[in-house]
């Protein structure tokens, strides 16, 4: 198994437990395999290395029956790729992703899927961010930065969130402190 399977599979265990992901959640993950190896986003596209990193993160969430979500970049306008029985109210868009024109790693997610779907937008419960891909804009409105203790996939940067509910009320309120 590669280095970077390894670091992944870590990644996304952590993530699982940190973020109390349940059965039938969301993760998106955003994914610069150029970065990975070194050389700057959007520059050296490696398929080979999205595989890596799809099959090491989708083998520890597809255990837990948690879904893979993959943020394309932005020559996709940032579509994002999962399995469609994980969203089925959404509403898909047009688009197959190829590594110049969505990403290597969506590609690689695409191609692994059961039944693949594309969509514009998705309020996923945690996230990955592999490289500096900006996955914010996919997560639901309170995300809650987590530290993991694996800093790098590659040469990337990794940042990870989890999301909870918003908290509303004042003074007053009382919170239910198991919702997040």
């Amino acid at each position: 198994m590669s280095e970077i399977r390894e670091q992944c599979m870590a990644a996304a265990e952590e993530l699982a437990a940190a973020a109390g992901l349940k059965k039938g959640q969301i993760v998106v993950v955003g994914c610069s395999t150029s970065e990975v190896c070194g050389s700057g986003i959007g520059t050296d596209s490696r398929p080979e290395v999205a595989v890596e990193i799809v099959d090491g993160i989708l083998s520890v969430l597809k255990e837990k029956g948690i879904y893979l979500a993959a943020q394309c970049c932005e020559h996709l306008n940032r579509a994002i790729i999962v399995e469609r029985e994980a969203v089925p109210l959404g509403e898909p868009v047009n688009v197959i992703p190829q590594p110049k024109a969505g990403g290597s790693f969506a590609t690689a997610l695409y191609e692994r899927l059961e039944d693949p779907v594309a969509l514009e937008e998705i309020r996923a419960d945690a996230g990955l961010d592999i490289g500096g891909t900006l996955i914010g804009m996919h997560l639901k409105r309170v995300a809650v930065p987590l530290r993991l203790s694996v800093k790098k996939i590659g040469e990337a940067p990794l940042l990870a969130a989890r999301t909870r509910p918003k908290y509303i009320g004042g003074s007053r309120a009382r919170y239910d402190e198991n919702m997040g």
